[in-house]
């Protein structure tokens, strides 16, 4: 392998400089992730306009992020079939289905059974379609170049998690809610445009002959024995559970009820934690192939469970905005490495497999949203907030002390890899 040094030609952008297939993809990320954002928020205050219950709000979220229960099947689906078509049906799928629940909404027809239900479909397009998202990145790009392409990715998330709330706070203002979810579909229409030039990328690895659960099976045998990469899921599965769950549910109501902020107040609010993370992605980004990447990751988790925890704490906006910037900076080593670790140590057959399987640790915060939604009715919003990143911080020192090979690795060597079952590619989906 090339030296860091070498790899780090380029800067922060050496993937974007280097293939041109990672370009456009990237491109369509950061207009189907500002959608997804653009969305969190249009949808998260109307379900709080409607409700004004933290517990509906939460049981919302559920039902919007209940698809990433899926996540193994579509990891299978990533692995077995053409990753550019699965993102094409997703943006197709996001585009029709927002913009129907937007015209329920300016019709008046859409209380909050019928708000449940289009964010269920919503969650649809967007949850199950992600393992062939971040699985394509591997066939755009260099092993060397893994880091720095999916920190660049992790910058567009960011990127677009500072725009798009900003965005769509906004447009609440000026149009109202219905209105900005409109608007918000327009996203994935130009995301689609974007994806064409991808086309003839990513291509399935393996044949008809293995069936869905041949392939899940398999795959879960081997990545089973990849102690890092469970390690890395496991942090994935801490951090679902207890942090996600409050900065998707919760923020309307740091807003409204703890800081006495307007919708144009929690857009702001969200964008500081977008602002953060995208400094600490492109941090991240540049240092190209670094070593130790175990370590940064759990350092960036732990110390982003200690700012949520001051967050909580604290009841004054102009406290609370730089700690939101503070927290975003902290979780871009997170974001960046959970996916770059489990495809590092994992062998490429089972690359869709692996981020189904995170997929699903992360799909676990529709449950994990209920239990905090139940909880904060009963201690508030900012207790729970505080116990949830005090336990976060805690479940990752314990998985450092159980894997203290994770805190070594740094990814340099292609994992052993195991002669698949069955090896032919596939016909398209």
């Amino acid at each position: 392998m090339a030296s860091s040094s070498r790899r780090t030609t380029g800067g922060a952008i050496a993937s974007l400089r280097s293939s041109r297939s990672f370009r456009y993809l990237w491109m369509s990320n950061v207009l189907f992730f500002g959608g997804v954002w653009t969305q969190t928020l249009v949808l998260g205050w109307m379900v709080f306009e409607v409700t004004g219950s933290p517990l509906l709000i939460a049981v919302f979220t559920a039902c919007r992020l209940a698809p990433m229960l899926l996540g193994p099947f579509a990891g299978v689906i990533a692995d077995r079939f053409d990753r550019y078509r699965v993102l094409v049906i997703a943006n197709v799928w996001a585009l029709v289905a927002v913009v129907a629940l937007a015209v329920l909404a300016m019709l008046g027809a859409a209380p909050y059974p019928v708000l449940l239900v289009g964010g269920l479909v919503i969650g649809l397009a967007q949850s199950p379609s992600q393992p062939a998202r971040s699985s394509l990145v591997v066939d755009t790009v260099p092993r060397q170049d893994l880091s720095n392409a999916n920190a660049l990715n992790s910058f567009a998330m960011n990127m677009t998690q500072m725009i798009g709330p900003a965005v769509g706070g906004a447009l609440i203002g000026l149009v109202g809610a219905p209105s900005a979810l409109a608007v918000s579909a327009s996203w994935f229409a130009v995301s689609l445009a974007a994806l064409v030039p991808v086309r003839g990328i990513g291509r399935g690895r393996r044949g008809p002959e293995a069936s869905a659960w041949r392939m899940l099976i398999d795959g879960l045998g081997t990545i089973g024995r990849r102690r890092v990469a469970v390690a890395a899921l496991a942090v994935t599965f801490a951090a679902n559970i207890l942090i996600w769950p409050v900065y998707q549910t919760f923020m309307p109501v740091f807003a409204g009820d703890v800081l006495d902020l307007d919708a144009a107040g929690l857009g702001a609010l969200m964008t500081c934690a977008g602002l953060g993370g995208t400094i600490g992605s492109l941090l991240i980004a540049s240092l190209g192939d670094f070593p130790r990447k175990g370590a940064v990751f759990l350092a960036g988790t732990a110390s982003w469970g200690v700012l949520w925890a001051a967050f909580a704490l604290s009841s004054a906006a102009t406290l609370s905005f730089p700690l939101m910037v503070a927290a975003g900076l902290a979780s871009a080593p997170f974001g960046v490495l959970q996916t770059t670790l489990v495809l590092l140590a994992t062998p490429a057959r089972v690359h869709g497999t692996a981020l189904g399987l995170q997929e699903l640790a992360i799909g676990v915060m529709p449950i994990a949203t209920l239990g905090l939604g139940a909880l904060a009715e009963q201690i508030g919003v900012p207790a729970t907030t505080f116990l949830s990143a005090a336990a976060l911080v805690v479940s990752v020192i314990a998985i450092a002390l159980a894997v203290p090979a994770l805190l070594r690795y740094d990814g340099r060597h292609e994992p052993d890899a195991e002669p698949a079952a069955v090896g032919e590619p596939v016909p398209e989906l």
